[in-house]
C-alpha cells in the first residue's frame, strides 16, 4: 500500500460529516453473547457478501477442527457486527478497513501501515487479522460506450468530458464515496452528483457488485487512492484467535480476490445457500478435502 493511502483515507473519513441525504448506520439488537468456552460465534451483516464470507470462515475453521456456530442475530451493517465482536456478542465477523476506522476512530494513521493503524484503533483484545486480496470498496465505472467516447481509463480521464458527466448509482450514498470536491482536488475533475440515479454517466458501485460483470461496465482506475480501501478482514476476539484458527483463516487471503468474491456474491444472490457456495468454492481450490 502506498505511503499516500492513509492520509487520503483519513481526509475522506473526516468528510463524512459533510455528506447528507443518506441513511445512517442502523444498530443491531443486543440479543446474543459469544460463549468463549464454546464454539466461535460468527456473525454477519445480512448482505450476500457478508454471509458468504462468514460461510468461508466457518468452513475453514471446521476443517481445522474448530467448533463454530453462526449467530442467529440479524446484524444490520458491518459496523454493527464489528461492535458486536468488541462487545463480546460475537467471536468473529467479516470486516473492512475503512469501515473499522469509522466505527472505532481512536488511535492515529500510520502512512503505508494499515495493520498498525487498525491495531491502534481497535480496543484491546480485538484483532484485525491479515486481509484477503478481495476488496468490497467503492468503484466508479462507466459503460464501454462512454469509455470509448471520452477515452476513459482512470478517474483523471474524466477531465476530458469537460464537466458534462454526472455521478450516481446504487452505492452513491455510501460513506466511502469521494465527494465531488475530493475528485476536483485530486484529479481536477468536475462532475455533477446525480444521487442514486441509474442513468448517471459514472456509476458508483461496490467492487463486488455482480452488475459490474453482468453489464460489462469499465471500472475507472484510482491511481491517487482517493477511494479508501475496504479489503475483507476477519475481525476476531483474542480468545478465538488461537494459532490454529488464525492459520486456517489465513489460507483464504491469497485466493479470495475481488473477482472471486463477486462470483460468490452473484451465486448467493441467485439463491444458492452461502454454506453450499462456500464449500464448493473452497473444494474447487483445494482448501477443503
Amino acid at each position: 500500500m502506498s505511503g499516500t493511502r492513509i492520509p487520503l483515507v483519513a481526509t475522506a473519513l473526516a468528510a463524512l460529516l459533510l455528506l447528507t441525504g443518506c441513511a445512517g448506520r442502523a444498530q443491531s439488537p443486543d440479543v446474543e453473547h459469544a460463549d468463549q468456552q464454546g464454539p466461535t460465534v460468527i456473525g454477519t451483516d445480512g448482505s450476500a457478501e457478508s454471509r458468504v464470507v462468514a460461510a468461508l470462515y466457518g468452513e475453514l475453521l471446521t476443517h481445522a477442527g474448530q467448533r463454530v456456530r453462526v449467530s442467529a442475530t440479524g446484524y444490520t451493517s458491518p459496523s454493527a457486527t464489528a461492535e458486536a465482536v468488541v462487545e463480546g456478542r460475537l467471536g468473529l465477523a467479516p470486516a473492512y478497513e475503512s469501515t473499522l476506522l469509522r466505527t472505532f476512530p481512536g488511535g492515529g494513521a500510520l502512512p503505508g501501515n494499515m495493520a498498525a493503524t487498525l491495531s491502534m484503533a481497535l480496543p484491546v483484545g480485538i484483532e484485525a487479522l491479515p486481509p484477503a486480496a478481495a476488496e468490497r470498496g467503492i468503484v466508479l465505472a462507466v459503460t464501454r460506450a462512454t469509455a470509448r467516447r471520452h477515452g476513459l481509463h482512470s478517474l483523471a480521464d474524466l477531465r476530458k468530458a469537460g464537466g458534462r458527466l454526472t455521478l450516481g448509482g446504487p452505492a452513491s450514498c455510501d460513506p466511502d464515496v469521494p465527494p465531488p470536491a475530493f475528485l476536483k482536488k485530486a484529479y481536477g475533475v468536475t462532475i455533477a452528483p446525480a444521487g442514486t440515479s441509474a442513468t448517471a454517466d459514472v456509476q458508483v458501485l461496490r467492487g463486488t457488485d455482480p452488475a459490474l460483470t453482468r453489464t460489462g461496465l469499465v471500472v475507472l482506475a484510482d491511481p491517487r487512492g482517493v477511494v479508501p480501501p475496504e479489503h475483507v478482514i476477519p475481525l476476531i476476539a483474542a480468545p478465538d484467535a488461537d494459532p490454529v484458527a488464525t492459520k486456517a483463516l489465513a489460507r483464504l487471503n491469497p485466493v479470495l480476490t475481488t473477482g472471486q468474491l463477486a462470483q460468490l456474491v452473484s451465486s448467493v444472490k441467485a439463491g444458492e445457500a452461502p454454506a453450499r457456495a462456500a464449500r464448493s468454492w473452497l473444494r474447487a481450490r483445494g482448501l477443503l478435502t
